[in-house]
């Protein structure tokens, strides 16, 4: 596994890759208020799907304006599991996600943070970002907005809904998959006993 680039000194507040996760991170509460107070189901869609789909942008702003951040390394995976997490719960409670999805994805990331512990406990940082993981989480993701203009916007569930829990149903197998390649990674580590860098995503 390969080591990612040291941050610099300091936290590095502020830069160009802090504001675009800042500015992704209002996106969440703006796109609840769309969905549950009003009727811009078109709009609230369009706000998930711009601010989780853009996930990349600020991570790849950091390695190439050589502004990585150590607030920016914490920042920018909790918004992306803030945006997975506040998505995934708002549309269970409005009936668009079946409690059975939402409990395998939660269980899976109880499945991460599991693994985190582990390893911190014996002095490890969490395994290197995997391929596998990023593109379970993109395809996850993308199933939200699509779900959303199948079940509120008429006329497009003919084309919504099937594109929408095709995405979901396999976004959420290469979620558990991906979940076994952390775990098979983590007991590597903890066979090896030398501390690894990198973060979960």
């Amino acid at each position: 596994m390969s080591k990612s680039a040291a941050a610099p000194p300091g936290w590095g507040v502020w830069t160009w890759p802090n504001l675009v996760t800042a500015i992704r991170l209002l996106g969440i509460p703006l796109f609840c208020y769309l969905l549950l107070a009003t009727e811009y189901y078109w709009q609230a869609a369009l706000v998930l799907a711009v601010g989780g789909g853009t996930d990349w942008v600020d991570g790849q702003m950091a390695r190439h304006m050589n502004q990585v951040s150590k607030l920016g390394r914490l920042l920018d995976p909790f918004v992306d599991r803030l945006y997975i997490l506040s998505s995934l719960l708002v549309l269970t409670f409005i009936g668009l996600l079946p409690w059975l999805f939402t409990v395998a994805v939660l269980v899976r990331e109880a499945v991460l943070v599991s693994i985190v512990i582990v390893l911190r406990w014996h002095g490890f940082a969490p395994p290197q970002v995997h391929f596998l993981g990023k593109a379970a989480t993109t395809v996850v993701f993308m199933s939200f907005p699509v779900l959303v203009i199948a079940g509120l916007v008429e006329d497009a569930s003919a084309w919504a809904a099937p594109l929408g829990w095709a995405l979901a149903w396999w976004g959420l197998g290469l979620y558990w998959l991906a979940a076994l390649v952390y775990l098979r990674q983590a007991a590597g580590l903890l066979r090896e006993r030398s501390p690894q860098a990198g973060a979960l995503a």
